[in-house]
């Protein structure tokens, strides 16, 4: 399988490193993911999953380390290289479902294509596939502050998938859900994974979410500590990820 991103002794410090109070969030981590990987990071509060996604994905810039996503590496880029890379070949798809109240659904759809000086037909085709794909086709006029939480999940899924990128990032995504919608979309990176061959990269705390991925990486103290792969039914995995978390530690809200 291709190598999509390889993540090298990445760390971040915050603070002065050695002096008093400076704190190692992420501590020498290397992960590759390969294309078409369904992947969850995990881990207790504080143990970096957020920061590490954070550099992989180029939002935050690493103490050291490298990542290369695509052939190339981020920490060669400008910033408006950077911004260029990011927007046309990786999706994000966060907690706070980022809609703009002021477009409706589709408008929030055509946003990164409209920026891409994408032609009417392309836009129109690609909205077409997203909203059938992902159920949204009857709402597409509607503005986000009138639809349900998962409907505006649905919205932003299909809008970091519009041009088509090499993997998506997604943090914390059934963190503002409840359980139904939280299945919804898990089901439906499930989908793109299967059908787009996209690579989902996915942090999460919740456990009946990671048990969609095929892979859970788990993070301690900036450290990867272990990771499970996905062999028999999505209620085994379950229980392999929970009793993972226990091992691992952290208070009980974390698991």
């Amino acid at each position: 399988m291709e190598t999509i991103l390889e993540a090298s002794k990445l760390v971040k410090i915050y603070g002065d490193a050695g002096a008093e109070g400076a704190t190692t969030a992420v501590d020498g981590v290397n992960l590759t993911i390969k294309k078409g990987e369904f992947i969850a990071i995990m881990g207790p509060s504080g143990s970096g999953k957020t920061t590490l996604l954070h550099m992989m994905s180029g939002i935050d810039t690493p103490t050291s380390g490298e990542v290369h996503i695509a052939g190339k590496e981020l920490g060669e880029m400008n910033e408006g290289e950077l911004a260029l890379f990011r927007r046309k070949q990786l999706g994000f798809v966060f907690q706070e479902f980022n809609l703009l109240d002021s477009l409706t659904v589709k408008e929030n759809m055509l946003v990164p294509m409209v920026l891409e000086k994408k032609s009417v037909g392309e836009m129109e085709e690609k909205v077409k596939g997203l909203s059938e794909l992902f159920g949204i086709k009857e709402i597409l006029n509607k503005y986000p502050f009138t639809i349900s939480g998962g409907q505006q999940q649905r919205t932003a899924v299909s809008r970091a998938l519009v041009n088509d990128p090499t993997i998506i990032f997604a943090d914390e995504p059934t963190g503002n859900l409840d359980s139904k919608s939280s299945t919804v979309i898990m089901e439906c990176f499930e989908k793109i994974v299967a059908e787009l061959n996209t690579t989902v990269v996915v942090v999460t705390h919740d456990v009946f979410a990671a048990s969609y991925c095929r892979k859970v990486v788990f993070i301690k103290d900036g450290k990867i500590d272990s990771y499970i792969v996905r062999k028999g039914n999505r209620k085994e995995f379950l229980n392999q990820i929970m009793d993972n978390l226990a091992v691992l530690g952290g208070r009980s809200h974390d698991i």
